[in-house]
């Protein structure tokens, strides 16, 4: 029999669901026909459909025979009403389906009533009656029902009914649609559970949870008939959810269409077991001893009750999720039967899982799922985590013998009744007792054995979802929106200023085109007139002009250059007066026709002159700066401490193109690390006003705006960021630091997991890529072997490349042990914080680290080292005092920054870039015998460091100080070979003219 419709979550929201004053809604339904019932039973003859709804008969078709084929046409129709005072309501109408049972009729004998026997059963899904449909036709599939108990059941589909159930108006309106939801809770298994559980059938396996609802009341979900599954294999994935019904014939029918549990991987769930030490303790827990229920409940919430479930959660994150053990034993001989008074019904092994449902108040979230530890119920415990008073259970307990043995569905008491009750009755503390010996209630709450939960580690899998999220995630048109917002407006283009010039300069250029035609049919009639001929008269001139006249006009040749002339003219009009409508008055035209004349002659004579002129003015010089070189001299300024000329470059950089995005990105960075944090973001933005996509311009205005204390706005851009490029690990691991720093840790945590899973999808994709390729490709071997000649560009004199292995031998000369001379066998593909032949695994943190470093913003990568530092894949690594011994340098805290690159030699003595980071320390401190020793260090590995240019630079100085001429000659070739710029060829014109002056010029 069915559960009571209160336990089931059916009377108590229903009143929320649909107002008192509304009229009930019929639900219509009509079997049409069955379809292949020769599958289910071949000698079937005659059958009728039986409907039922909640546990009531609605009607039987009149008996239809069994074609051929196997189709019977039935054309049965009966309907039943849904209201909020009624059985029906909405949560009935969300969580139980319409029950199609096909009956096979037999012969009828002699003075016996004919024989009949359920054949095949269907359920039909009515919850699109709840998402605006009014009318659906389904073809259900009819499942069979086995002819005894012993018979194996068959769950393949062969047999299909069509049924379809409208209504004359949606039973919800637009408005309560969108404002109400759905919610839906699956409990999938318990693992791990205490050796005492046993597959007694005087055993119920029991689970229950509140869902709050509209006023006090609140709505009990009861999950029973957990199934006891032995060691063995793991539950298969995926597989289907199920019905929470107990009068299902056909076991093929409990299964909800289309609703799967699908799993995924632990480290994305919502629950408590998630972390990698985990893993193996549920992996052997899901194999051995469990109870399996596999069952989806689902209930209507309208505005009103969505309303108490936010605040519910937003006041009490967790919710208590009760499990038990219900045994029914026999009622004692001579007393009244167990209809009447019923068994005696004891509940054991009571255990609870606070399940936390914060994050369903995080912006988009509409599920959680995962596993959740059980342990024993105390009361004290439960009331501190969840403010509940008492235990579920405790208001259930009139109805758990009803529920064991089917014996009816009787209403949960009501408001008067439980109000009389409850001033009478004990407090369930008194009432749970830990001898299981009786007291004055029929059912006993035991909870000394619930401890066994904790001892066996026991866990809840389980899912609670809504169809629409309490808090609605923003679209990405509105991000857009106010990202618009707050960027400022780039100023308008000026109205075709270049279009008017381009169309200025075709004219000139057919004037030029038809004044050297002319000048060459003037050639054709009277010849080149050559300058030591003198001057021609002017009636000879005018004679000649009449006879070109003559000639081009008879020729036809004058027409054809006016046509050439009337495009660029047309197009003059139209791009430099602007003038595309037709004029009003004579007199407007003259006025219009005499200006256009005087400009156009004017041109002409500009164009004249320049065909006639011998040489025009010389062009500008182009800029012989790129944007790269550019980039580089305004690092090169800052590494000299020469800030106000690396500023200068900056700006050169912009005002060569002021939409490139990364030299507002880099000026941005620059002021970032010198504190103008206001400026900083000015040009964040001005990089975002060019491209409002751009990702890394998104994440860097939402740092500003954190360094501003502009905290919406900057929830804007990383949320923009996520929105725009969701595989973005960076976007989504800033975004989780920034809420952290809001202390929204669920929210924080929730993205820290997604950046996560894109890792381990981008780790796993690259470990597809073969290992030949990440060989030696692109690395730059400077060893003694290497050829010096590639080194030297054009125009060095003769004879330098033999004195190449002056600086390399020397430096390898430094290298002492065997295990510091050991260089990786490959190079990363991209330069990062952490190298090594003992690289440990990379983090999402040091990902952001990286990404952070470069731009200067130190207060986020003190953030997420920190995270770093307690991350099970991460911790106290090369890499991590490596980036911390920069943060340090930069912030030019020289003690703190030695200490962490001593930690990181430790830990990596083979690393270069520690070992660059070294060299700058000692270079900083004024101590260039050890700024030498540790460059030279890196030159000798074959591995580059990240900043090789910088290295190159200051052991050149160095080298030139100590007047080793000849090795700075060659380091500052080594530089400009890795990157050019005024620096490194002025070491090598200064190392060359010192070591030999007579040969430098």
């Amino acid at each position: 029999m069915e559960v009571p419709a209160g336990l089931a979550g059916g009377s108590v929201s229903s009143a929320a669901a649909l107002p008192s004053t509304s009229q009930p809604a019929a639900v219509q339904i009509t079997v049409l026909k069955a379809q292949d019932l020769k599958t289910l039973k071949s000698d079937v003859l005659v059958t009728l459909v039986r409907v039922e709804y909640n546990g009531a008969v609605l009607g039987d078709s009149s008996k239809a025979d069994v074609l051929p084929d196997g189709t019977a046409n039935y054309n049965f129709t009966t309907s039943f009403e849904c209201s909020a005072e009624g059985p029906n309501s909405l949560d009935v109408i969300a969580q139980k389906p319409l029950l199609v049972t096909v009956v096979e009729v037999g012969q009828k004998e002699k003075k016996k009533q004919e024989k009949t026997a359920p054949l095949g059963q269907a359920v039909v899904d009515l919850l699109p009656l709840l998402q605006g449909e009014c009318s659906l036709k389904v073809s259900a599939p009819l499942y069979a029902v086995p002819a005894s108990p012993s018979e194996s059941p068959r769950l393949e589909v062969t047999a299909g009914l069509e049924v379809t159930v409208c209504t004359k108006e949606p039973l919800l309106s637009a408005t309560e649609f969108s404002s109400g939801s759905l919610l839906s809770v699956t409990l999938e298994a318990a693992y791990s559970v205490p050796e005492a559980f046993t597959t007694d059938s005087q055993q119920n396996y029991m689970a229950c949870l509140q869902v709050p609802a509209a006023g006090e009341k609140e709505l009990p979900l009861l999950f029973r008939n957990g199934i006891v599954k032995a060691s063995g294999e793991k539950e298969p994935l995926p597989r289907p959810k199920n019905w929470p019904l107990g009068n299902i014939l056909a076991p093929g029918a409990l299964s909800i269409p289309n609703s799967f549990i699908v799993g995924g991987p632990y480290e994305d769930e919502d629950g408590e077991l998630t972390k990698s030490e985990d893993m193996e303790f549920r992996i052997q827990a899901e194999s051995t001893k469990r109870i399996v229920w596999d069952v989806e409940r689902r209930c209507y919430l309208d505005a009103a009750a969505v309303a108490v479930l936010q605040k519910h959660i937003a006041e009490c994150r967790y919710w208590p999720v009760e499990l038990c053990r219900v045994s029914t034993a026999p009622a004692s001989k001579g007393k009244a039967s167990k209809v009447d008074k019923g068994d005696e019904t004891q509940i054991s092994f009571h255990g609870v899982a606070y399940v936390n449902m914060l994050p369903l108040l995080c912006p988009g979230v509409k599920e959680i799922r995962g596993a959740f530890r059980v342990f024993g119920y105390q009361d004290s415990e439960v009331f501190e985590k969840t403010k509940s008073q008492h235990s579920i259970f405790w208001e259930l307990k009139s109805h758990l013998s009803l529920i064991k043995e089917g014996l009816g569905t009787p209403p949960l008491p009501s408001k008067t009744q439980k109000e009389d009750k409850d001033s009478n009755r004990t407090s369930p503390s008194k009432i749970q007792l830990s001898d299981g010996t009786g007291g004055p209630e029929s059912t006993r709450i035991c909870s000394v054995d619930g401890q066994q939960y904790s001892e066996a580690g026991t866990f809840l899998v389980l899912e609670i979802k809504l169809d629409k999220a309490l808090v609605p995630k923003r679209l990405r048109e509105e991000l857009t929106r106010r990202v618009k917002e707050m960027i400022p407006s780039r100023p308008a283009l000026p109205a075709q200023t270049e279009g008017a010039k381009k169309v200025v300069e075709d004219y000139h250029k057919r004037v030029t085109s038809v004044a050297n035609a002319i000048l060459s049919e003037y050639h054709k009639l009277f010849g080149k007139q050559l300058p030591d001929q003198g001057a021609t008269d002017h009636q000879t001139l005018e004679e000649q002009k009449r006879q070109l006249n003559y000639e081009l006009n008879t020729s036809g040749k004058y027409f054809a250059f006016k046509e050439q002339l009337k495009y660029p003219v047309v197009k003059i009009v139209r791009e430099k007066y602007l003038k595309t409508t037709a004029f009003e008055t004579q007199e407007e035209l003259q006025a219009f026709l005499s200006e256009l004349y005087v400009y156009l002659v004017e041109q002409m004579h500009v164009a004249l002159n320049q065909l006639l002129s011998e040489e025009g003015a010389s062009p500008a010089p182009p800029s012989r700066t790129t944007q790269e070189q550019l980039g580089l001299f305004a690092r090169e300024a800052e590494a000299n401490k020469d800030y106000k000329l690396a500023s200068l470059y900056h700006q050169q950089r912009i005002t060569q193109d002021q939409h490139n995005i990364q030299a507002w990105l880099d000026y941005g960075a620059f002021c970032l690390l010198h504190e103008d944090t206001t400026k900083a973001q000015e040009c964040f933005q001005q990089a975002l006003s060019v491209d409002l996509q751009h990702v890394q311009s998104l994440l860097l205005c939402g740092i500003g705006a954190v360094m501003l204390q502009h905290y919406e706005d900057a929830e804007v851009f990383f949320e923009d960021a996520c929105c725009l490029e969701p595989s973005s690990i960076i976007a989504w691991t800033l975004s989780g630091l920034f809420y952290e720093l809001q202390n929204n840790n669920v929210q924080a945590e929730r993205n820290f997991r997604e950046a996560k899973k894109l890792l381990q999808v981008q780790l796993s994709e690259e470990r597809r890529i073969p290992e030949a390729a990440e060989g030696g490709e692109g690395k730059k071997d400077i060893s003694p072997s290497t050829d010096p000649e590639e080194f030297l560009p054009e125009g060095v004199p003769d004879g330098s490349a033999d004195k190449l292995s002056e600086v390399v031998e020397p430096a390898l000369a430094c290298v002492t042990s065997k295990e510091e001379a050991t260089a990786p066998e490959t190079a990363l593909e991209a330069p990062s914080l952490d190298s090594g032949p003992h690289q440990p695994p990379c983090t999402v943190f040091m990902k952001a680290v990286e990404f952070l470093m470069k731009v200067n913003a130190i207060q986020f990568v003190h953030k997420a080292l920190a995270h770093e530092l307690l991350s099970p894949q991460g911790g106290p690594s090369c890499g991590y005092y490596l980036a911390l011994a920069r943060t340090y340098l930069l912030q030019e805290d020289l003690p703190s920054c030695e200490q962490c690159l001593q930690e990181a030699v430790r830990i990596d003595c083979t690393n270069p870039n520690v070992w660059a980071q070294k060299g700058h320390l000692w270079y900083l401190k004024g101590d260039c015998g050890q700024a030498k020793e540790c460059y030279e260090r890196v030159v000798s590995f074959v591995e580059d460091a990240v900043d090789m240019h910088f290295v190159y630079l200051r052991l050149g100085s160095i080298y030139l100080e100590e007047k080793e001429y000849g090795r700075a000659k060659q380091i500052y070739l080594l530089a400009c070979d890795n990157s050019a710029s005024c620096l490194t060829w002025l070491g090598v014109g200064i190392a060359c003219y010192r070591g030999n002056p007579a040969r430098s010029f």
